[in-house]
């Protein structure tokens, strides 16, 4: 990673300092981080595996808990010496102000020796101070630098794990689980080492306050005591509620960011199958439990706070009720000596004690939940690694293999498969739908657990997966994976994987972006780059799951004939396919796990045949371009201050009665000692009551308001998400989409919430304080005032810096999230070429990133915070001494008025100023929220012009010149198309890969405007909604897409239909065995992405969802790719039986597929080529479909033409006697009129 990679924050926030020591700064932290984090990383996953292995051994549970005291005891401990020594120092500090206002009590003006003294205790006044502020900030660094060591290496340690998990463990979590894990889950551990050490410094200081106030004020202390003593077990119990609250929010978090993963990976399917309303009831079902939860613990720490502000009232009120009624005489220098006492204990046991208590009751959640995690059984990796000397014979020896993905069902993948298979040997594998293809692949991976038998694999695999991985990256990084560029080879891997064309067409070539999911490419361009990468892999056995699956026939041809290179270069293959190719040498056939035959299809390749020599097939090359560093488009931020809008939207969001409580009820805190009589104490009596009830009441509704704003605006940003249209998701990484699900949400939901309430109510309580003091001195206020300005001007400067820095640290956020959520859709493929180590180096690299953003947003808060207590210290330091220079006329009450509030005024008036900067720090995350609530909609999915009740009764679609645009400054995809497709027509569309195809489907789903005008049955497409049109109409996508749900819900979503209906639809695409078999059968609950079913099967069960529909116009993209051909014959019988009374649409690359149809459709580039009867288009040997079927061999297209020719025989009678029947009918109306008019002319 390079420096130059790190965003810069604005210019007007150059963290205070000039260019080249800003520079200098952020390259040392830069450094620093990146050393830091490798060894902490490192040393948690050792130790994390030391500790997985001795309790193996021992027979006990492994402890994570155990492994991070061990890791981070040590230094953490150190910090808490800071923590005692400042906690020293705040028991001293009442002392000395003691004896300052001891020596007014006693003036004398010739008592010069009491003057040396106050001197003296104004000086270690002020030397408290100063170094109460120094060791605050030195504490405050290193226990937060611990807890974003263990955070950053606990993300380490999940990442890892998560790039290890068996397919077993991969069924029993979800990628919302692992992706809370790392953006909420890990925070916790920032948040206790704050306040873990108050867990014994709280009590331990608390027993020498209580030594020290019975000094003072003798027995009467207990009473205070005992009011505090009656608070912590309820504030203790609190924190216990809080662990449990916890443990039940973050399941639901994880069920609702699962969805939303699910949301936005399959955003095209919802859009067109007009799901956007079950999937937002279905969020908004799980929000509302997961805010419920979140309330409660809410309300806990609303009365948590409630009862910190209404703890000093108590105490002092008991404490100097019960002195008075004792009969009991109080001096000012007991009054508030007992009053700072009580200050410091209040603060430390009821506000950090069960704080502490809160935080470590949800870091043993979070410990406990990662652990679990971190448990899960990893992948084994068996695979005999020889020396190339010694690779020959046997490659790959099965014997008696019985394999099962999930052992609660009867039926094994993989059952008593025995296969003995030579290196340079290129075998293929055949068998129908759910035989166990795929599975055969995933044994020899070691992706799929053995049971019996035995399996040894010899040599480097590589493997190109069934659904084709690519990762957000240019074309080129994709291909090399992080391997060395050798252009000669490069080159060749382009044109054996027919690439040349097609990066010809991006205008940055093998360096175009390609985004998230490869948004950018066709399902065939997808294929071809993840062909290319496994043939580019210096790998001894090549396994090709199903590869031309997504290919034309003369793509295929190209990479099976014209550069056998992809296939013979290999030392050994095995290659699955649907559509068996017969220049193999060996055949398996499969059938539901057995191993059912081998056939001898040819002679072995000989070893001459496979050493590759670059002058045989390389031709000429181009001049590869030098890769510059190219990376998806940076998330947009914010600058500037957060607007008043963002405030306005937020505190709105969830406004009821919140702002009634708003106003603060002020009681009064300090008692003088000359007013203790009956009617006094009930007076205050009634204000701390008062104060004590409006005090808890504010907090609960004032909670209660601001995390329903927090719901409000989730579900206003989930809503527009749902809104937008679909390339906002192709140019937006899914983790940058889910960061906001995830990261702000549980700002918005938690961390603001008490923030904004503690700053408020300090706000208003220095208010009061300040209205009191200067009742009493009225000359207070003048260095109040210039201090305030002055911390404002430094409030100002900082958030100049810490907001951009919080923006950045936001965004850095992101990569983090979407580099795991790309690494788990391609786990097979990274594991099976051994990028593991990559794919950490570069996770690591986000996190370093990241990190670095988070430190820095750490030291300058640290900034702020120092300059304000040192202007605290200073203020302290000259009140202490200018009153002993000014101590003629003083009064002690004064004196101790005036210095009590230099001290507690001046910590709470910067911890106020600190607080607000915080809260506009957290306000950026409702910032990037509320971006998200106004994304751009797309059109309208209703709108008062609905089409007529009987609409689409025929399916007659016609293009009017119609251009297609994904993104408006570029060209256009679709170039004036105009063609119509007649009611119950069969048309079939067929091309080269990256001609365009789906883009058709696109245009009539309106997924992105199109240019002109598209007319179903009469009707323009873009002048009704969105849901008016997309549900008239049903499609089998070419990515199939399930969701976490049960099968019914998954073909029925609304209910519409009965179990009769459910069951006939999945009999008649051959999936009713296949649910029957499943433990619930309809109800049972499918994997997440619906990974428990083959490919092949997901496409039937959208094949399922469309019979179902029942809708006049079907349109089939490639939907039959990854079924064998005995399936996708019953597969088109079935279509061709239900929806014969339907305009039926079929992108294909099986020419067999479509060679029926009425017409055929050639897109070439986006623009027509040819559309007519297939028969027809076959006769034009210039044509470019009969040179597609002329690349299928000899055999295949006269089989082509045959039923081309069939097809003709049978319509064209039909169409004669149809034009026939319109010829006599118009004779007949021209009779008619004839006669019309010769009876009604006006001559006769």
């Amino acid at each position: 990673m390079q420096i130059d990679s790190f965003p810069q924050p604005a210019s007007k926030s150059c963290l205070f300092l000039s260019a080249p020591v800003a520079f200098l700064c952020l390259l040392v932290i830069h450094t620093l981080i990146i050393i830091t984090c490798l060894l902490i990383q490192e040393a948690g996953y050792l130790c994390w595996n030391e500790e997985v292995k001795k309790a193996s051994k021992e027979l006990w549970k492994p402890q994570l808990s155990r492994v991070l005291i061990k890791c981070y005891g040590k230094s953490y401990a150190l910090a808490g010496l800071f923590e005692f020594f400042l906690e020293a120092i705040k028991v001293i500090q009442p002392l000395l102000l003691g004896k300052i206002i001891l020596f007014f009590e006693n003036y004398h003006p010739d008592d010069q020796r009491s003057l040396c003294m106050a001197y003296v205790y104004a000086a270690a006044m002020s030397i408290s101070t100063f170094g109460l502020t120094i060791l605050q900030h030195l504490y405050y660094y290193h226990v937060q630098r611990t807890g974003m060591r263990i955070r950053v290496a606990m993300c380490h340690m999940i990442y890892r794990k998560a790039l290890g998990l068996s397919t077993e463990s991969i069924g029993r979590t979800t990628t919302g689980q692992i992706v809370n894990l790392l953006s909420n889950d890990v925070n916790h551990f920032d948040e206790i080492t704050l306040r873990l050490h108050y867990l014994w410094a709280g009590p331990l200081q608390a027993m020498v306050i209580i030594v020290f106030l019975w000094y003072e004020i003798g027995p009467s202390c207990l009473a205070g005591v005992a009011t505090i003593a009656v608070m912590m077990p309820i504030q203790t119990w609190f924190g216990k509620l809080f662990g449990i609250f916890r443990s039940k929010t973050a399941v639901l978090t994880d069920s609702r960011i699962r969805i939303m993963n699910e949301v936005v990976s399959g955003i095209r399917i919802i859009k067109m199958y007009v799901w956007e309303k079950w999937f937002s009831a279905l969020v908004t079902e799980v929000r509302k439990k997961e805010i419920s939860r979140i309330l409660k613990s809410s309300y806990l720490r609303g009365l948590n706070m409630a009862s910190f502000f209404a703890s000093s009232k108590l105490i002092i009120f008991v404490t100097f009720t019960v002195y008075t009624l004792l009969g009991n005489t109080m001096t000012a220098s007991q009054v508030f000596v007992t009053m700072s006492l009580y200050g410091t204990i209040k603060v430390t046991l009821t506000l950090f004690f069960p704080l502490a208590i809160e935080k470590l009751s949800e870091t043993v959640v979070s410990i406990r939940r990662i652990k679990n995690f971190l448990l899960l059984e990893e992948i084994e990796r068996k695979n005999i690694m020889l020396p190339l000397a010694e690779k020959g014979g046997n490659s790959i020896e099965i014997e008696k293999l019985t394999c099962y993905w999930d052992k609660s069902l009867d039926a094994p993948s993989l059952q008593n498969v025995s296969i003995t298979a030579k290196s340079h040997q290129l075998l293929t594998v055949i068998g129908p739908v759910g035989a166990g293809k795929s599975s055969l692949l995933s044994a020899i991976l070691g992706e799929l657990p053995r049971d019996t038998g035995t399996l040894k694999v010899k040599g480097q695999l590589t493997y190109a997966s069934q659904q084709p991985w690519v990762f957000p990256g240019t074309i080129r990084s994709n291909i090399l994976f992080g391997r060395e560029l050798n252009p000669k080879k490069y080159e060749q891997v382009l044109r054996a994987c027919a690439l040349k064309k097609d990066l010809e067409m991006f205008p940055d070539g093998d360096l175009t972006l390609i985004g998230d999911r490869g948004a950018t490419l066709s399902g065939g361009q997808k294929a071809r780059v993840n062909l290319a990468r496994a043939v580019y892999e210096d790998a001894d056995i090549y396994l090709l799951d199903d590869p031309l699956s997504a290919v034309d026939a003369e793509v295929g041809k190209h990479l099976f004939d014209k550069y056998p290179y992809v296939f013979i270069h290999m030392k050994y293959s095995i290659f699955y396919m649907e559509l068996l190719i017969v220049r193999l040498d060996l055949s398996f056939q499969f059938n539901t796990g057995h191993f059912m035959a081998l056939y001898t299809l040819c002679s072995e390749i000989t070893n001459s045949k496979t050493m590759f020599k670059y002058k045989d097939v390389l031709g000429s090359f181009l001049v590869l371009q030098v890769e510059a560093i190219q990376t998806i488009a940076e998330e947009t931020r914010a600058e500037g201050n957060v607007s008043s809008h963002i405030y306005f939207t937020y505190f709105t969001a969830g406004l009821s009665i919140m702002l009634y409580y708003l106003v603060e009820y002020p009681a009064v805190n300090q008692i003088p000692n000359y007013f203790f009589n009956i009617v006094l104490l009930c007076l205050l009596l009634g204000l701390t009551a008062a104060a004590v009830v409006f005090g808890f009441a504010r907090s609960l509704v004032i909670f209660h308001g601001l995390v329903r704003s927090a719901q409000t605006l989730h579900n206003s940003m989930f809503s527009a998400v749902l809104h937008t249209p679909v390339s906002f998701f192709d140019v937006n990484p899914i983790g940058r989409i889910l960061n906001r699900f995830s990261k702000d949400v549980s700002q918005m939901d938690s961390v603001l919430p008490i923030t904004f309430v503690d700053f408020y109510q300090l706000f208003l309580q220095n208010v009061g304080v300040i209205a009191v003091a200067a009742s009493v001195i009225p000359l207070i206020l003048i260095p109040v005032v210039p201090l305030l300005l002055i911390f404002l001007y430094l409030r100002s400067l900082y958030l100049r810096t810490s907001r951009d820095i919080k923006r950045l640290e936001s965004t850095t956020r992101s990569p983090v999230l979407s580099h795991l959520s790309s690494s788990l859709n391609g786990l097979s493929t990274i594991r099976a070429s051994r990028s593991e180590e990559k794919l950490k180096k570069d996770f690591d690299a986000h996190q370093d990133l990241h990190s670095e953003a988070w430190f820095l947003f750490l030291m300058t808060s640290r900034w702020f915070a120092l300059r304000l207590d040192s202007i605290c210290s200073i203020f302290i330091t000259l009140t202490a001494f200018g009153l002993i220079l000014l101590r003629d006329g003083l009064v002690a009450g004064e004196v101790g008025l005036v210095l009590t509030y230099a001290v507690t005024l001046m910590g709470n008036f910067q911890w106020t100023v600190r607080q607000s900067a915080e809260v506009e720090n957290m306000m950026t995350s409702v910032e990037r929220v509320v971006e998200y609530t106004e994304l751009k909609n797309e059109g309208p999915w209703e709108t008062q012009q609905h089409p007529p009740s009987d609409w689409l009764s025929q399916g007659m679609i016609t293009f009017d010149r119609v251009n297609f645009f994904y993104d408006t400054d570029g060209p256009p995809v679709l170039k004036e198309i105009s063609a119509t497709f007649h009611a119950k027509e069969k048309v079939g569309i067929v091309g080269r890969t990256g001609a365009w195809k789906s883009s058709l489907v696109s245009a009539i789903f309106r997924l992105a405007e199109p240019q002109g005008k598209i007319y179903i049955d009469g009707v323009v497409t873009s002048e009704i909604g969105l849901h008016d049109l997309r549900q008239k109409m049903s499609i089998i996508p070419q990515d199939p897409v399930l969701f976490t749900d049960s099968v019914r819900k998954n073909l029925d979503p609304f209910n519409q239909h009965t179990d009769e209906d459910l069951w006939k639809a999945l009999e008649e695409v051959q999936l009713k065995s296949v649910v029957e078999e499943l433990p619930g059968k309809l109800e049972a609950v499918l994997a997440e992405s619906g990974s428990n079913f083959s490919v092949g099967q997901r496409q039937l069960v959208c094949l399922a969802r469309a019979i179902l529909r029942k809708n006049r116009i079907l349109i089939i993209d490639e939907a039959t790719a990854n079924v064998d051909p005995r399936t996708d014959e019953l597969i088109q019988k079935t279509i061709r039986d239900k929806f014969k009374e339907c305009t039926v649409i079929t992108i294909a690359h099986r020419l067999n597929t479509i060679i029926d149809s009425d017409r055929i459709f050639v897109l070439e580039s986006g623009t027509i080529q040819e559309f007519d009867h297939p028969f027809t288009l076959l006769q034009n040997k210039e044509g470019a479909l009969y040179r597609m079927v002329q690349q299928m061999g000899q055999a295949e297209s006269a089989s082509l033409l045959e039923s081309a020719r069939q097809v003709r025989v049978i319509f064209t009678p039909f169409f004669e006697m149809l034009s026939s029947t319109i010829v006599l009918h118009l004779v007949a109306l021209q009779c008619l009129l004839v006669t019309y008019f010769n009876n009604h002319s006006p001559i006769r």
